[in-house]
């Protein structure tokens, strides 16, 4: 087997000591998370906006999905065609019927474009704004997006984590796609929510109690009882007066029906969940939007594995959205995921869109790159025929975004002919995230963090709103 043969691993989990949003390892506990946030600098940014941040990784096929070249040469166009959408001149895949009908809520990007191709490289760029370091692994040199809205959002106190992400289980490690807080401190990683939502015997593990957070809350009344014992021995005893701000800040945190709602699914009615897709991808997508609801700033949604939990893969399928050729069936792991991904997103643009948080709540969807225009034929890893398949990209990409109380129903930018490059308005990941900041009220411009050795490192080194969007 030749090197342009071997599988792709895409994404791949690096296992480390500290685990997103593990607030209780090695004996470090909500109490001080909260001690060590006091230490840092003061905050900013207290408007009531959010982002939703859809992370598809592996890199998606832009040209099957938003920006397709049905008069390219067939070794590039694909086997998709491209359907009109209520929006003239927004054409999208046909296999998007749902985006057709609603792409008057939402923008699609097409000249998003950077020059790192692997995962991990791409990755890290994409999600810090940065050069990735040193290459080769996920670990971020400079903090990702979220954990700097984070960081300075740090003084709102509202009863629930600030910065959430929803992971596979295995998956929530900072290390596996970039999400680092690298000098930012662990502290600003996110409140990790783990496994499938729909689970009948799912819950938010980071919302238990562990065994070691017995000895950092001065009032230790039954904490192995679980969560509504302590309500009410707290209530009753009246010893909430008796923790110092840090503890009871931490206590509050765990005993809050403001967190504990926000997290609860079976709130909502069967009929929406059932529209979402009771897939843990939709029921994602779906507390995404409560959380937002529920006052938290940033939310990482990571729709990867499009096999729920239990069921057995097809060989043409991928785990993630790597369609090398060796890895997956181009076509069919499309026809797969496709109509579960856009049951997800169209479902939380009209949501958003129907509980009035358009203007509140900016979605972002987008992995790490494109894929290559030419599609490269190989002999699948599983499959043992030959299938069609696309490689890296990252000089085009494709992405959505909704809400924010931007203008919608627009493409932004255009690619050549081939989908090779940008052919107008070529933008970069930094202009998203500048749009993105604007939205949350945080001075891009004028906003800096120290590093390890003391240095100011300015939050965006370039890279300006764009203007279609504002």
């Amino acid at each position: 087997m030749t090197e342009s043969q071997k599988r792709c691993p895409g994404p791949v989990s690096r296992r480390s000591l500290l685990q997103a949003g593990a607030l209780g390892m090695a004996g470090f506990g909500l109490s001080d998370l909260f001690r060590m946030r006091a230490q840092a600098a003061p905050s900013q940014a207290n408007s009531d906006t959010s982002v939703i941040f859809v992370w598809l990784p592996g890199g998606p096929p832009h040209m099957e999905m938003y920006d397709l070249k049905p008069q390219a040469p067939s070794d590039y166009r694909g086997e998709f065609r491209p359907i009109p959408s209520v929006v003239p001149g927004m054409d999208l895949s046909e296999h998007f019927p749902l985006h057709a009908k609603m792409a008057d809520k939402f923008n699609i990007i097409r000249s998003v474009s950077h020059q790192f191709a692997g995962h991990g490289d791409g990755m890290k760029h994409f999600l810090t704004g940065r050069a990735p370091g040193d290459p080769g692994h996920f670990i971020t040199i400079h903090p990702m997006v979220g954990s700097m809205v984070a960081k300075v959002r740090e003084g709102r106190n509202l009863g629930i984590p600030n910065y959430v992400q929803e992971a596979d289980a295995g998956r929530e490690n900072v290390d596996t796609y970039g999400f680092g807080a690298a000098y930012l401190g662990a502290n600003h990683r996110p409140f990790s929510v783990v496994g499938d939502p729909n689970a009948a015997k799912f819950q938010v593990q980071n919302l238990s109690l562990a065994r070691e957070m017995e000895g950092r809350l001065d009032d230790r009344v039954a904490l192995l009882s679980g969560l509504d014992r302590i309500r009410r021995d707290v209530d009753a005893r009246g010893s909430m007066s008796a923790l110092d701000e840090f503890n009871r800040r931490a206590l509050t945190l765990l005993t809050s029906d403001r967190a504990r709602n926000a997290f609860d699914l079976s709130q909502e009615p069967d009929q929406l969940r059932d529209r979402y897709g009771r897939h843990p991808w939709g029921q994602r997508a779906l507390m995404a939007r409560r959380l937002v609801e529920a006052g938290v700033s940033f939310v990482t949604v990571v729709m990867e594995n499009p096999i729920p939990p239990g069921q057995v893969s097809p060989k043409e399928v991928s785990y993630n959205w790597d369609s090398h050729a060796v890895n997956c069936h181009l076509y069919n792991d499309s026809l797969l995921r496709f109509p579960i991904y856009e049951r997800a997103i169209m479902s939380l643009i009209q949501d958003i869109y129907d509980r009035g948080l358009d203007k509140k709540v900016m979605l972002v969807v987008s992995g790490e790159f494109g894929r290559t225009p030419r599609i490269t034929p190989a002999i699948g890893t599983a499959t043992g025929y030959m299938q069609p398949g696309r490689d890296h990209w990252p000089q085009s990409m494709s992405m959505l975004v909704s809400g924010g109380g931007m203008r919608t129903g627009q493409v932004i930018g255009s690619t050549n002919s081939k989908g090779e490059h940008p052919k107008d308005r070529p933008l970069t990941p930094n202009d998203l995230w500048a749009t993105v900041f604007r939205h949350l009220g945080i001075d891009y411009q004028h906003t800096s963090f120290p590093d390890f050795s003391g240095r100011p490192i300015p939050i965006l080194p370039y890279g300006e709103p764009i203007s279609e969007l504002l």
